[in-house]
């Protein structure tokens, strides 16, 4: 099996569907045997998106930007796990946002 090596900056931004209010998306990988789903999705200054959760663990990484939830400010650097099934959220951000994003199978 070969690397998957994919070059972000060649990408273009294209609308994030399920995330609204200008949201954009670079796909990094469709989901498959090399590599689980992943994103960089990009968020506009006074987006919000409401309570949600996912049949598979979430984490995500905070690149440029900063965003709020549960009366929480989270600023560039956080990293996020979230586990299959729990709900989390409402997000919002006041000055826009860059977060690498990826869905997996977490085993414990």
């Amino acid at each position: 099996m070969n690397p998957l090596c994919i070059k972000a900056n060649d990408l273009r931004w294209q609308p994030a569907e399920g995330y609204g209010m200008g949201a954009e998306e670079k796909v990094l990988n469709e989901g498959n045997d090399v590599a689980p789903r992943a994103i960089l999705l990009k968020i506009p200054p006074g987006w919000r998106m409401e309570a949600h959760s996912h049949l598979k663990a979430e984490l995500h990484y905070l690149i440029e930007g900063q965003y709020e939830s549960q009366g929480k400010e989270f600023p560039v650097g956080t990293f996020c796990v979230i586990p299959k099934e729990v709900r989390h959220g409402a997000y919002s951000t006041k000055s826009g946002a860059v977060i690498f994003v990826t869905w997996c199978d977490l085993r414990q």
